[in-house]
């Protein structure tokens, strides 16, 4: 059966002498593996529809399992974020974040459209870690793990105060009289609450420019890291780069 779709690659990999197989995130929010024949080739006229992060419109053959691509026209390149190594990282960890976490056969447009956002505003410069955490919370709530942070997670009191704990193992926030559920839950800073919880209403298309302070900034990171390790438990490459670049503060 022939198919036409929009798609974002999100894995690229070589397969023979002079193939390979992209694995894209289509506009309908499945995920699909095609193979690309001659890509590695210098004068192919696919080459370029087999980049990381391209946005294009792909046409393959596919009875089951994996296409073949039989003809493609790039929308959206994304070359720029091939060219830096920051926001290639950046967005190299979203499209592996998403192809760990979405299924093979499953649909629904959301996926696609906030790794559309999250590429986008990448390119255009937005702060990149303000981006992809708020990437890793729409990852979160698409997947069914969103934290709660409006009332406590246990009893469900609304009112909170400066001793409510943020705990990533349950899933949400803990009130004073909660909080020995989990004793090793984060303390959060009001501003840092207010900012989650922004996170969690607001999508990424929409997002504007942000300007957030160090402190901030440090203190949300480290909480939807522990949110994304408790919750999902994923082991990722492109991660532990930008913990590299982080380290060695090439960011």
């Amino acid at each position: 059966m022939l198919y036409r779709v929009q798609g974002i690659v999100i894995r690229s990999m070589d397969y023979g002498e002079g193939n390979k197989i992209i694995t894209l995130c289509t506009e309908n929010g499945s995920k699909v593996g095609v193979l690309v024949r001659g890509a590695k080739k210098p004068k192919s006229r696919h080459a370029a529809l087999t980049q990381p992060f391209t946005h294009g419109e792909y046409v393959f053959f596919r009875n089951s399992g994996l296409g073949t691509l039989n003809s493609g026209e790039i929308i959206q390149s994304h070359h720029s974020l091939r060219e830096d190594i920051v926001k290639a990282a950046y967005s190299s960890y979203a499209c592996e974040l998403l192809d760990r976490v979405l299924q093979d056969e499953e649909t629904g447009g959301f996926w696609f459209r906030q790794l559309q956002a999250c590429l986008e505003a990448l390119e255009n410069d937005k702060d990149p870690q303000v981006i992809i955490n708020l990437y890793e919370m729409k990852i979160l709530q698409s997947a069914g793990y969103g934290p709660q942070l409006d009332a406590c997670i246990s009893c469900g009191r609304e009112e909170l105060d400066e001793e409510a704990r943020i705990s990533p193992r349950l899933g949400g926030i803990l009130c004073r009289y909660c909080k020995h559920h989990d004793p090793p839950a984060l303390k959060v800073d009001a501003r840092t609450l207010k900012l989650l919880r922004l996170f969690v209403r607001l999508d990424l298309q929409r997002l504007g420019n942000v300007t957030v302070s160090e402190a901030t900034r440090s203190e949300i990171k480290h909480i939807m890291r522990q949110f994304m390790d408790m919750q999902l438990g994923l082991h990722l490459k492109s991660l532990h780069f930008l913990d590299q670049l982080d380290r060695y503060n090439l960011q």
